[in-house]
């Protein structure tokens, strides 16, 4: 019988590579075929990753959410979970010192579950985090020529130890689960299955291997089993500095992908270009739930993560002597960051609504629906190259509608659901061993006739490569593979005819290689972050 892939890719009468590859050798040809790509090569430059994606985040890069993962795991003996990636505070540079990269106390970050497809959250895990000097706030101090004086640097020498003695910054959070509204819902503390303690150790940033000769094997330390209300089984936290899982090449592609063509139009040179993020750390929160712990009576769920400070902050001119003394916080949770499906806020939403966008809740995504349905990232690209015509004709776009609002019907999406943005998985469809993952999700599994269907859009896995997946979505290439029977319920304006690019949009590429990432086998799944110095 043929495997799974090869039945959807029957079903949906997508030509095979070497098809695609001589259909466009005899549809264009010479310069000609470098206009297209051309285009292409500018979707993805604003496809980068959703760093500093809004006006007013730029301003709080504590609380700036920059990628969300969700998938089920694919560590041996852990394929009945779901690992919840959420990172924040973008671009550290590993010699980021004195101070590093503490997480905010004064924020409250958080990860949200849709389990009935209503658009609202049904389950919301909610980190906070206290940062305190030791001695009981007085820090570390030599005694300098008779006087105690208290040192400039977070740590006093070397670091291998939870609640090591040696640092001065003690870094440590707790974690609530709430059931049903995030503010009005019955919240529930997460514990440490080994003590019972509700509060939880995070690592000190990478400083250096002088001062953390291990830190790999001390982050390990702070990864904890814990027990999560309402659930059975015992899931598993880490909450620290990684390196960077995304891989993009942000200078050039923001500068109107200042690169040449003869290399991003070359399959064979997918890793051609540097990854800019490449020599970056992230903030990273990460949960590892059993996947009955997530569904209700649907196997698919949907999930964003979002930050949010008080509404008020009173700056004292005259700050006492103490740690982060120079704020007092006050008022209601104001929301200041969302992330669910990479990139929309920073290549869909109009720079005029990315603060309202981040202010947002799913159930309120109607406002934003001409953002997807008649998106002007193509005809913005036109203009810029003045190749007119080159963008797709299909509107509304229900193929965008249907991979950013809905899920796929037969792959993610819910019995029922309200259209509205966020990240969505089938906890039904079995993770693929790391080897194994199609680094173009979905899409490269339907090419290559495969069996991986655990990939982005199902979920996002940090090995895919999103910027070029999502190349072929803008584009056109989901019309392409929909072809004029609907298979993947884009509606009927959707078919080969819209898409001026035709099969070309399956071999776009940004030059830059999501799979060639440096990650771990388990959980946490992301890298050892950078140190400052080797």
């Amino acid at each position: 019988m043929p495997r799974r892939g090869v039945l959807v890719r029957q079903a949906l009468a997508l030509p095979s590579l070497q098809e695609i590859f001589v259909n466009i050798h005899h549809r264009l040809g010479g310069a000609l075929a470098a206009v297209p790509f051309a285009l292409a090569a500018i979707a993805g430059a604003a496809h980068a990753s959703s760093h500093r994606e809004a006006p007013f985040i730029t301003t709080a890069p504590k609380v700036d959410a920059t990628d969300f993962y969700m998938f089920r795991s694919y560590e041996n003996g852990r394929g009945d979970f779901v690992t919840l990636i959420a990172n924040y505070q973008p671009l550290q540079d590993a010699y980021g010192g004195p101070n590093y990269f503490s997480l905010d106390p004064n924020a409250l970050y958080e990860i949200h579950i849709d389990n009935n497809g209503d658009a609202k959250e049904d389950l919301s895990f909610q980190f906070r985090f206290t940062n305190t000097l030791a001695g009981d706030g007085a820090g570390v101090n030599l005694n300098i020529g008779g006087k105690a004086v208290g040192i400039p640097l977070i740590q006093a020498g070397t670091v291998s130890a939870v609640k090591d003695p040696n640092l001065q910054l003690a870094e440590s959070y707790s974690v609530q689960i709430v059931r049903g509204d995030r503010r009005s819902g019955t919240a529930q503390a997460l514990t440490n299955a080994a003590n019972g303690s509700t509060t939880f150790d995070k690592p000190v940033d990478n400083i250096g291997s002088k001062t953390i000769a291990d830190y790999a094997g001390y982050a390990a330390k702070h990864v904890y089993a814990v027990n999560i209300p309402g659930c059975s089984v015992p899931g598993r936290m880490f909450v620290g500095q990684r390196q960077d899982p995304f891989a993009v090449n942000l200078g050039t592609i923001f500068d109107l992908v200042n690169a040449p063509l003869a290399v991003i139009t070359d399959p064979a040179l997918i890793g051609a270009a540097p990854n800019t993020l490449g020599d970056k750390n992230v903030s990273t929160l990460a949960l590892e739930v059993h996947k009955s712990c997530l569904t209700r009576g649907d196997d698919v769920i949907g999930a964003w993560t979002t930050a949010s400070l008080r509404q008020a902050r009173l700056l004292n001119g005259k700050p006492s002597s103490g740690h982060q003394a120079s704020e007092k916080p006050g008022g209601a949770w104001t929301q200041v960051s969302r992330l669910g499906m990479p990139l929309v806020n920073e290549v869909v939403i109009g720079l005029k609504d990315k603060d309202r966008f981040n202010a947002s809740k799913p159930s309120g995504d109607a406002q934003f629906a001409n953002y997807v349905t008649n998106p002007t990232l193509p005809a913005l690209l036109e203009i810029a190259l003045a190749i007119p015509g080159t963008a797709p004709t299909n509107f509304p776009r229900n193929d965008l509608v249907t991979t950013f609002l809905t899920g796929i019907k037969g792959l993610n999406q819910p019995k029922t659901v309200t259209a509205s943005e966020m990240l969505r998985l089938n906890t039904a469809i079995a993770p693929v061993p790391f080897a194994q993952q199609n680094r173009l999700g979905v899409v490269g599994n339907l090419l290559a006739g495969g069996s991986d269907n655990a990939g982005y859009p199902n979920g996002r896995r940090p090995k895919d490569d999103v910027i070029d997946i999502s190349l072929v979505a803008v584009m056109g290439g989901l019309c392409m593979a929909n072809g004029n029977t609907d298979a993947l319920g884009f509606g009927a304006a959707c078919n080969p005819s819209a898409v001026p690019l035709g099969a070309t949009a399956f071999k776009l590429h940004d030059a830059v290689d999501q799979a060639v990432v440096p990650l771990l086998p388990g959980f946490p799944y992301l890298n050892t972050p950078l140190p400052g110095s080797r």
